[in-house]
C-alpha cells in the first residue's frame, strides 16, 4: 500500500499519449499510518484536492530532492 508524509511528492504519470504528468506535495496523509486519501497541493495550479493515489502514481520522499519537470510537464 502506498505511504507518504507531509512534505513529499506524488506525481501522477499520464496515461495517455501526448498527456501531461501532474506532481504535488503531500500535505496531509488523512489515513492510518500515511496511508491514502492525501491532500496535496498540485504544482501546476496550486488547488488542495483530497487525493487516493492509483496505479500510475508514484510517491517520493519529500527529503530527497526530486528534479523539476521539464517543459511540457514530462518528468526526467
Amino acid at each position: 500500500m502506498t505511504r507518504a508524509v507531509p512534505g513529499d511528492r506524488v506525481i501522477v504519470q499520464s496515461g495517455s499519449v501526448g498527456g501531461h504528468d501532474r506532481d504535488g506535495e503531500v500535505l496531509e496523509a488523512r489515513g492510518p499510518g500515511g496511508t491514502p486519501p492525501f491532500l496535496v497541493r498540485w504544482s501546476d495550479t496550486g488547488h488542495v484536492s483530497l487525493f487516493f493515489p492509483g496505479p500510475d502514481t508514484v510517491v517520493h520522499d519529500g527529503s530527497s530532492r526530486v528534479p523539476p519537470p521539464a517543459p511540457g510537464g514530462r518528468w526526467g
